[in-house]
């Protein structure tokens, strides 16, 4: 296990998996100062390592983040300056995270709201326990989403559903999350480990090459990017050419999983 932030960000890597627990659970994991500055350097830590083909992203203590740390306000927001070094750190921590280029998976129970709610939606995917409560309101304290942390919600649930959500600081259960795109699945609690795990061992044994390929081309899609240009042409024929399709067909014939590199 390494200790980021102090001990408020925990990786765990056991390959190919790896954990990144958000730590504060005095707090409901609200996020500080260095939790959002080591966030970058964990993720890099996760990227560096071959071994590891999946994320999970979890928080400890019953809930996976209840926003950020509002005791630090008046300090990261004391001006112009800080309130703007501020953002730009957020941005870099989500945008890590949203960027990474092996699957990461958000196991979300209790609150995961505001903040919370931005590293969630950073993720590929959300499953969430029947108990999550999912909201983003930063209108109840006079703020507002940045640009990324709104794209990526509206990329999940459409634009009018972002703006019902933003407007109104509600707070989401489970089901009704689910309903809007919050969340890609629901259990009950008790259920939720293995179901998590389970989706991230299957991710893990398909072709690394191939999933990251399609998160940047599902990336150039969220970008508007509509027709194929050479360059995704390109990368079409690299799998048609690679040795992970070699390896595929050659597990098909042969009847056994494959194994992918």
């Amino acid at each position: 296990m390494i200790a980021y932030a102090e001990g408020a960000l925990e990786l765990r890597v056991d390959a190919p998996l790896a954990t990144l627990t958000l730590n504060r659970p005095a707090a409901r994991n609200a996020l500080n100062l260095a939790m959002w500055r080591d966030l970058p350097r964990a993720i890099a830590a996760v990227a560096g390592d071959p071994a590891i083909r999946v994320l999970i992203v979890r928080g400890a203590g019953g809930h996976f983040a209840s926003g950020a740390d509002i005791s630090e306000f008046p300090m990261v927001f004391a001006n112009r300056q800080r309130a703007g070094d501020y953002a730009r750190l957020i941005e870099a921590a989500t945008g890590a995270l949203e960027t990474l280029k092996i699957p990461v998976i958000a196991l979300i129970q209790g609150y995961c709201i505001g903040a919370g709610l931005a590293i969630a939606l950073a993720c590929d995917i959300r499953i969430g326990a029947q108990n999550a409560r999912l909201g983003a309101p930063p209108a109840k304290l006079g703020l507002i989403y940045s640009l990324g942390d709104t794209r990526r919600l509206v990329n999940a649930v459409g634009a009018s559903a972002a703006k019902a959500m933003l407007f109104s600081a509600a707070l989401h259960p489970a089901p009704e999350a689910l309903r809007l795109g919050l969340l890609d699945e629901v259990h009950p609690a008790e259920a939720m480990e293995a179901a998590v795990t389970a989706k991230a061992q299957g991710m893990a044994a398909l072709s690394r090459w191939s999933i990251a390929t399609t998160k940047a081309v599902v990336g150039l899609v969220l970008q508007g990017q509509a027709t194929d240009t050479d360059a995704t042409r390109d990368l079409f024929v690299d799998g048609a050419t690679g040795p992970d399709l070699a390896e595929g067909l050659a597990a098909f014939r042969e009847k056994r999983p494959p194994i992918f590199r």
